[in-house]
């Protein structure tokens, strides 16, 4: 009896611990993902937090949010990096920018995810240029 209430205990175990609520595929800080961006030559200056007042209509269903600028693409552009808690949250924010820029190409940025960080770029990028900043981001 007891040994197959161990057997039984140690499975519920192993199946809850895969079940975890904490979504999030690693823990990242915003600050360690611009510090990878620099030490990699790329541009991601002038880190600011992301506030109610310059996050727009977006859901703000982030744990931390950063605004960074890449000067090459014009003053005042950049993009956003985010860490989550929820992975449904990251998917709501990344299928709200992935449908701005399906209403509009005026709107489209690039979009990428890596565990439980979301990056956000200027449509104005180069898709090679993006594509360097996901390079890093899988390094994580």
């Amino acid at each position: 009896m007891f040994k197959r209430f161990g057997v039984f205990l140690i499975v519920a175990v192993f199946i809850f611990s895969g079940c975890s609520s904490n979504n999030s595929a690693s823990s990242v800080s915003l600050d360690d993902v611009i510090a990878k961006f620099k030490a990699a030559g790329l541009e991601a200056e002038n880190a600011t937090d992301i506030t109610n007042k310059t996050m727009g209509m977006a859901p703000m269903k982030f744990e931390e949010g950063k605004r960074i600028l890449v000067p090459s693409l014009g003053e005042d552009a950049g993009g956003r990096v985010f860490v989550f808690k929820k992975t449904s949250d990251l998917e709501e924010l990344k299928s709200y920018y992935d449908e701005l820029g399906k209403s509009s190409a005026m709107l489209f940025s690039h979009t990428y995810v890596k565990g439980n960080v979301l990056l956000q770029m200027s449509g104005d990028m180069e898709q090679e240029q993006f594509d360097k900043y996901k390079k890093v981001m899988d390094e994580l």
